[in-house]
């Protein structure tokens, strides 16, 4: 988001990652004046997306769009946010159409990459297989397309959803194809990292890659390193627990949870306590894991309102209900 400091609202705003030169540009959008009667619908619907209506948000984003001049220049952005709002607010019927009518003038895009990601989601809640097949071969597309101009953690999620889609149609060797390339595809572009900063990016997508293939041991050198490169950071701990839970090594993953939860807070402490109750599930301490749920459900309760959603304290209170 850009903000107006005078106005102490929202001018300007995009959903995702954002390469280097797509920033630059929404940044020249942000400092330029409004210009026509699109350009106006688009800043009125930024600022209803900032402040969570996401329905009215798409209702004049549309508006902007079929209001807007023949040649543009937010069209890339704002059909985008078009497209995520509608899934947001699950109009997947309407996200699905709404692309397949856009997705032709962004064709080869960043912003068509995007498009055809969130289509190929609304289309997979939707079942509706031949919109699914088009926009998987597009997003193949761009996963496959090194000129792309997007950043390499959006490319990943790219793979995270081709997968999701081979899963959900039961393609095992696709999957398993995929999930391959996915791994090499991010340790090639952590080995590529200047900076510790760069490389660090991608462990998240790493070890949910190192999961997803069975070889969650992989995972553990770079979270060291990474553990060592950033002490205060709780992120490689949390990260290393989940991996030696996944080997097994019940006693490392939870001295891995002690350490992410002393560095730890506010909602992301949550997570990290669902994974401890889960560790102490599988090593069969049934007793530690209701503690841990029970220690969630009141830290939960202590967070400010604006921290925790009602329906993740009604998800822990549910466990709790079920082992007692």
């Amino acid at each position: 988001m850009v903000i107006d400091a005078k106005r102490e609202a929202v001018s300007v705003r995009h959903v995702g990652g954002l390469s280097v030169v797509q920033l630059k540009k929404l940044l020249d959008e942000a400092r330029g004046p409004s210009r026509s009667d699109a350009d106006t619908l688009v800043a009125q619907a930024d600022k209803l997306a900032g402040e969570g209506n996401q329905e009215e948000a798409a209702k004049l984003y549309g508006a902007a769009i079929d209001a807007a001049p023949k040649e543009w220049p937010r069209l890339p952005r704002v059909a985008d946010a078009l497209v995520t709002s509608l899934a947001m607010t699950g109009k997947f019927e309407e996200c699905a159409r709404r692309a397949e009518a856009l997705y032709p003038r962004l064709t080869g895009t960043a912003a068509g990459a995007g498009i055809a990601f969130t289509a190929l989601g609304c289309a997979m809640r939707l079942k509706d297989v031949e919109k699914a097949a088009f926009f998987e071969k597009e997003t193949l597309r761009y996963v496959k397309d090194p000129q792309l101009d997007i950043s390499d953690d959006d490319r990943s999620s790219l793979y995270i959803m081709l997968i999701t889609l081979r899963e959900g149609v039961k393609d095992k060797e696709g999957e398993a194809a995929l999930e391959q390339e996915w791994v090499t595809f991010l340790e090639g572009a952590a080995a590529r990292a200047k900076t510790p900063e760069q490389r660090t990016v991608f462990d998240s997508h790493r070890i949910s890659a190192y999961l997803e293939v069975g070889t969650p041991e992989k995972a553990i050198p770079m979270l060291e390193q990474s553990a060592r490169d950033f002490p205060d950071d709780y992120n490689p701990h949390a990260r290393m627990a989940l991996a030696y839970r996944a080997m097994k090594r019940y006693e490392d993953a939870l001295a891995a949870s002690d350490r992410a939860l002393r560095m730890s807070y506010g909602p992301r402490k949550l997570g990290f306590l669902r994974t401890r109750a889960d560790i102490y599930t599988d090593m069969g301490n049934h007793e530690a894991a209701r503690k841990t749920v029970e220690e969630a459900i009141a830290y939960a309760k202590s967070l400010p309102k604006e921290q925790v959603r009602e329906a993740t304290i009604a998800a822990l209170e549910k466990r709790l209900a079920e082992m007692k």
